[in-house]
């Protein structure tokens, strides 16, 4: 599930929590708004978690650069 998965989940879940009088027999809708919408912050935590890990593969060159030049020396 991507990140618009969860956002949905997230808006779905607060629908059912705070904007809906429907009764439903075996079912508390307001506790399954909560539990989609809490679902769906996890989700979303996780996917950003998850993007901003950045991978190196094995043997890739690392370049230095001297970026010295851009600074005044001796003031």
């Amino acid at each position: 599930m991507g990140l618009g998965g969860c956002i949905l989940l997230i808006a779905a879940g607060a629908i059912l929590a705070f904007a809906t009088d429907w009764e439903m027999d075996g079912i508390n809708l307001t506790v399954t708004g909560l539990i989609m919408m809490a679902v769906g912050v996890i989700g979303v935590a996780a996917f950003t978690n998850a993007r901003r890990k950045t991978v190196v593969p094995p043997g890739a060159t690392v370049i230095e650069t001297d970026d010295d030049h851009h600074h005044r020396h001796g003031l």
